[in-house]
């Protein structure tokens, strides 16, 4: 993946990358991604060894198709996609792969291409006109399709999660019995689902979302064949430290167990940071030092949008030739736009000698950093080098993260 279609870019095509470090001796001009193909498979063989039903990748979270393949050939065979283009783009990529079109308001076009032409039979909904839209948009010279994997997606709390997914989407509680009725009579397979925020760092929020599920099957008293537990398992982030994923799939299983469903009956999930948070990291060049503030040459309209516009700390390091013995201090980073707004304030722990001319590497941006990249103001990255060292930090290698946040190259 050697892209060097500048003298801005790498002076030379490298062979051997093992990691950041050896990036940064190559002295680039511009950012330079680091994707870790090992990381991705890893997680994804975590998902499909231990999670106790199946798991569906949430595309969203990084829609590359190089990430899709390594994915697919770790286990991962179901995909969660939310839109007509993330429907063609996995279909055109993985034709055998499952496709589950999540997102619970949907244009009519959009349901009928994936269902007549990519052969998705799974959908959600959260009302009563989105179900007709579904039952309308899947039938043939008026007759209704009966293939159909219908889930309703109920409203659940989502103050575990750093990010709460709650106000957009969901049944309210008083319309869940007569919508679970009416797709019931729509759906071959009648489900559930809901989402409890992303990054949940408790346990608990799966288990009270289950409750939930509970009650909604009791008071429908409809036959139920599939209970989705959406997204929302956490990565590792500076002040972000979650309990074992393990400990996540053990309430989930054991709600499950307690669940008023058949014997048959199915149990998913859809990750998505879970799944690719480790899979890449940016390299980038420091440009400028003010004081305690870096201007850097990725940013808000880069790889760290999420920094900028939701304050969320990735973990940083300084590539330098020669080690640095100076103490830590908080850093807050400029992006290389005339925006204002284009802003991560952090805070980054480096060391306090950094300066102009220093490549800093920004770990864990394998979720949605590198889907959210715009070309605003004409800066970008071009540079994507597959790497062989370990992630930043990682739910899934049994390794020492060490301390330091100094790599001696």
């Amino acid at each position: 993946m050697h892209k060097h279609h500048s003298a801005l870019g790498l002076a030379a095509t490298p062979s051997g990358i093992l990691s950041g470090a050896d990036i940064a001796k190559l002295r680039p001009v511009q950012p330079v991604t680091l994707l870790r193909p090992h990381a991705a498979r890893r997680a994804a063989r975590f998902f499909a060894e231990k999670f106790p039903g199946r798991s569906l990748y949430a595309v969203k979270a990084n829609p590359s198709a190089d990430l899709l393949k390594v994915l697919w050939n770790a286990g991962v065979t179901h995909y969660d996609v939310a839109s007509i283009g993330e429907v063609r783009l996995v279909h055109d990529t993985l034709p055998e792969a499952v496709l589950c079109f999540m997102h619970p308001v949907k244009a009519a076009e959009a349901i009928a291409e994936a269902y007549f032409e990519h052969g998705v039979k799974t959908f959600s909904l959260d009302t009563l006109e989105e179900l007709e839209k579904i039952v309308e948009a899947t039938s043939k010279d008026g007759v209704p399709a009966t293939d159909l994997n219908l889930l309703v997606r109920l409203q659940v709390n989502n103050e575990h999660a750093k990010l709460s997914l709650g106000a957009k989407f969901g049944a309210q509680a008083e319309d869940v019995k007569a919508l679970l009725f009416a797709t019931r009579q729509a759906a071959d397979a009648l489900g559930i689902c809901f989402h409890v925020g992303s990054q949940a760092m408790s346990p608990a929020a799966y288990a009270e979302a289950m409750g939930r599920v509970r009650d909604a099957i009791v008071q429908a008293a409809v036959t139920v064949d599939i209970v989705d537990v959406g997204g929302g398992f956490p990565s590792w982030y500076p002040g972000m430290e979650p309990p074992p994923l393990e400990n996540y799939f053990a309430i989930i299983h054991e709600s499950f167990e307690k669940l008023p469903i058949s014997y048959s009956a199915e149990l998913w999930c859809e990750p998505g940071r879970a799944l690719c948070a480790e899979y890449s990291s940016i390299v980038v060049r420091v440009e400028k030092r003010r004081g305690s503030e870096l201007y850097i040459n990725d940013g808000a309209y880069g790889a760290l949008f999420d920094a900028a516009h939701i304050g969320w700390r990735y973990p940083v390091r300084l590539l330098r030739d020669e080690e640095s013995d100076v103490r830590p201090i908080e850093f807050s980073f400029y992006g290389p736009t005339c925006d204002d707004l284009d802003h991560m304030a952090g805070p980054f722990e480096l060391p306090a000698d950094v300066q102009a001319g220093d490549y800093i590497e920004i770990g864990m941006l394998g979720a949605y950093g590198c889907a959210m990249r715009t070309g605003f103001n004409g800066f970008g990255t071009e540079r994507t080098e597959i790497v062989q060292d370990e992630p930043m930090a990682s739910l899934y290698a049994a390794v020492e993260h060490r301390r330091s946040n100094v790599v001696k190259l």
